[in-house]
């Protein structure tokens, strides 16, 4: 009888050979309004999808496909474990299209750390991982925006 290999979980962390057995890896980002639902596996040719689109359809400024892709390059380019290629495909809803790359980002970052954990600290630095809070003010009345009060008439 031939043993069974085990893996082990350090301090709270799962080894690699125990989270590289999954297909591919899910999250959710989101910024304002946009959710996105990211999914990440490993495969011979590399791939980015959003919305059934490639990536340089949908996001049409060189401003949102840096955006994008800032977690892979930025975060996970100075490991040696990130030499192979990633298929990515994002389904994105909701707000404009900036913060929908931001929310694209957001997802692709939690992805990636739900595939290897020790990206955790360099893309946490960097501030990837953290929803970003701000989102639109609601309008009080009174006003006529949010802020905006009426023109101040003496009589």
């Amino acid at each position: 009888m031939e043993k069974e290999k085990k893996t082990t979980k350090s301090a709270g962390n799962a080894t690699r050979s125990a989270v590289s057995e999954k297909k591919y890896f899910e999250a959710v980002g989101r910024r304002k309004t946009s959710t996105a639902r990211v999914r990440i596996w490993q495969a011979v040719k590399a791939s980015f999808v959003v919305n059934k689109k490639d990536v340089k359809e949908y996001f049409k400024t060189e401003e949102q496909r840096r955006l994008v892709g800032d977690p892979i390059i930025k975060g996970a380019g100075g490991q040696e474990k990130m030499d192979y290629k990633w298929v990515i495909e994002a389904k994105v809803s909701g707000g404009g299209i900036h913060s929908q790359a931001e929310a694209v980002r957001h997802g692709l970052a939690r992805a990636l750390v739900s595939f290897d954990v020790e990206l955790r600290h360099k893309l946490k630095t960097l501030g990837y991982l953290k929803r970003d809070p701000r989102a639109k003010e609601r309008r009080k009345f009174g006003l006529k925006k949010a802020r905006k009060a009426p023109q101040w008439s003496k009589r």
